[in-house]
């Protein structure tokens, strides 16, 4: 293929890339680098019979029309990445001078708002991500081995969670582990605890979170490696069973070194999608317990005023974030290529 064959292959997925990718990326770097206009001010001077006096007010036709002139905002720089909403420089440095341990440090830092939210959703990452990858698994071997007659409907029960629509699959759980509900009451008869609420305590909040995190998730590993499981080399697998190898040994040593590329690819997506968690906390109404960085940005564009440049600087953060977290994936994904080519 020449040269300008392959570009004229590529060029509408590279012209839609640019178009609703780097574009708009690029447009949110620049909002946050910019913030609102502070509203101008003039003095009027009112006399009466006792005198006369100053007097403060916002000049309406002014303010509009600077904003008006320049409706991205005035420049501020990294500012906005430096305030106290987002990696608060200043906070953490106070905090890390008057440290009496580094227990305390981390207690400091997680009563900042952008480190809360990290705190969270990187836990909720790391540990929603391995689950799913080993839960999807699970299930696509044994629906594997499931007879013929049953394989049909265990295959629609297994991917119900998927099917489900993420903020109301979170919401029918939410009122599910109410006070009320079926989880919450048999919780509370089991501990016999009728004060015990799942709702209320913040641990309780991340593990209910991270369940309903795997439990939605899990579909997706299964659907990719029940197919993987189809392009088992069969020979192989009886090779295994005739040298001795039992069940695990089999899974062991020839069904998972041959699904290892579908499990670099479901890492790939389970962390892009889990480092944006924001649903599951919409629906269990938990922000007062757990905050992420996708809730940041919604709770800085909801309301009558809207922090466009705070929102934006929160999104560069978690693209950032996001390819930290690639990147070891996609460094390790890279190697392997290169030595199969040479």
């Amino acid at each position: 293929m020449t040269h300008r064959s392959f570009l004229m292959f590529i060029l509408p997925s590279l012209a839609a890339m640019i178009l609703f990718i780097a574009l708009p990326l690029v447009s949110v770097v620049v909002q946050s680098l910019h913030i609102e206009h502070e509203q101008v001010l003039k003095v009027t001077e009112n006399c009466g019979p006792f005198g006369c006096k100053e007097e403060t007010t916002v000049d309406a036709e002014a303010t509009a029309a600077l904003r008006a002139e320049k409706p991205i905002g005035r420049f501020n720089g990294l500012g906005t990445y430096f305030d106290r909403g987002h990696l608060a420089i200043e906070d953490v440095a106070t905090a890390w001078a008057e440290r009496t341990s580094l227990s305390g440090f981390f207690s400091d830092l997680y009563n900042l708002p952008l480190y809360k939210a990290i705190a969270f959703t990187i836990t909720y990452t790391v540990v929603v991500t391995p689950l799913t990858i080993l839960l999807g698994l699970m299930i696509a071997l044994g629906v594997n081995r499931v007879t013929p007659i049953l394989k049909g409907p265990t295959i629609f029960v297994s991917l119900l969670p998927m099917i489900v629509t993420p903020l109301i699959g979170s919401l029918i759980l939410f009122w599910m582990i109410d006070a009320q509900g079926i989880i919450g009451k048999s919780l509370q008869f089991i501990f016999d605890d009728p004060e015990l609420s799942l709702k209320a305590s913040p641990p309780l909040t991340w593990i209910t979170l991270m369940t309903y995190g795997v439990w939605h998730s899990a579909p997706f590993a299964f659907v990719v490696f029940y197919a993987g499981l189809q392009t088992v080399n069969t020979d192989t697998l009886e090779a295994a069973r005739i040298d001795g190898a039992d069940r695990w040994q089999q899974v062991r040593y020839v069904i998972i070194p041959h699904l290892m590329p579908l499990v670099v690819f479901i890492s790939l997506i389970q962390l892009m999608d889990n480092f944006r968690v924001f649903e599951p906390i919409v629906g269990f109404s938990a922000e007062a317990n757990a905050t992420s960085l996708s809730y940041i940005i919604y709770s800085d564009l909801r309301g009558d005023t809207m922090r466009f440049n705070s929102a934006a600087a929160t999104s560069v953060l978690t693209v950032l974030g996001v390819i930290v977290l690639l990147l070891p994936v996609l460094i390790r994904t890279w190697r392997d290529f290169k030595g199969k080519v040479v």
